[in-house]
């Protein structure tokens, strides 16, 4: 039997996606994710979300701070990263501008259509540089605003993977810290731009969605 690793832990049905596949699998978290205390400034208007634990931390802060429960949540524009950030956002009822598929794309998005905004970036400590970039080079003001930290868990496994499953760039170093890969497969683009760095056979799922990355894993891995 072919066996996956997946750098993290997977739902009941997403286990059951492999089993039924006819593919074992392994499966540990390869990052932890730490929040850290932070603040919304009053002023925030237009909010940058590119990670589902940045939405989750967003919405809580919101749900429990009283001074957005009148005018103040629905003056919010949210710009974000993913069909599933923007479904937390949204299930909180917030507006949400723009879905994009990655930070370059939502980048490119703000500078062509809000140049004379401003904006919040909420984010984790280990976040990609493309965003804040193309920002600062079309001079558009983007306070960024720490909202977790993201820990590498080191783990080796003596055992040889058909296959790896990756879901960030963070779980691609992490993993790869002290492990190789026959064949990363990756959630999107970002985490695979990281993958290549160490490996040859890199496979992108066709949507941002865990069950999209055990798809494409069964598609290639059981032949």
């Amino acid at each position: 039997m072919k066996t996956v690793l997946s750098t993290k832990k997977l739902l009941p049905n997403q286990r059951e996606l492999l089993l039924n596949a006819g593919l074992g699998f392994v499966e540990y978290d390869a990052i932890q994710i730490i929040p850290v205390p932070f603040d919304i400034p009053t002023e925030a208007k237009n909010f940058i979300i590119t990670s589902q634990n940045g939405a989750t931390l967003v919405t809580q802060y919101i749900s429990l701070d009283p001074s957005f429960s009148g005018d103040r949540k629905s003056h919010i524009n949210i710009f974000c990263v993913g069909e599933k950030t923007a479904a937390i956002l949204k299930k909180n009822h917030l507006n949400v501008i723009k879905i994009a598929q990655n930070g370059a794309e939502l980048g490119d998005f703000i500078e062509k259509n809000y140049k004379n905004e401003s904006f919040h970036y909420f984010c984790g400590n280990k976040k990609r540089d493309e965003l804040p970039t193309i920002l600062h080079k079309a001079n558009i003001l983007c306070n960024e605003i720490i909202t977790y930290e993201t820990h590498l868990t080191e783990k080796s496994f003596t055992q040889v993977f058909d296959g790896v499953l990756f879901f960030s760039p963070s779980g691609v170093h992490s993993y790869h810290t002290t492990n190789k890969s026959r064949i990363a497969f990756c959630i999107g683009e970002t985490t695979a731009f990281e993958a290549r760095k160490y490996s040859n056979h890199v496979i992108v799922a066709n949507s941002t969605r865990v069950e999209s990355v055990i798809a494409k894993a069964v598609k290639i891995l059981i032949k």
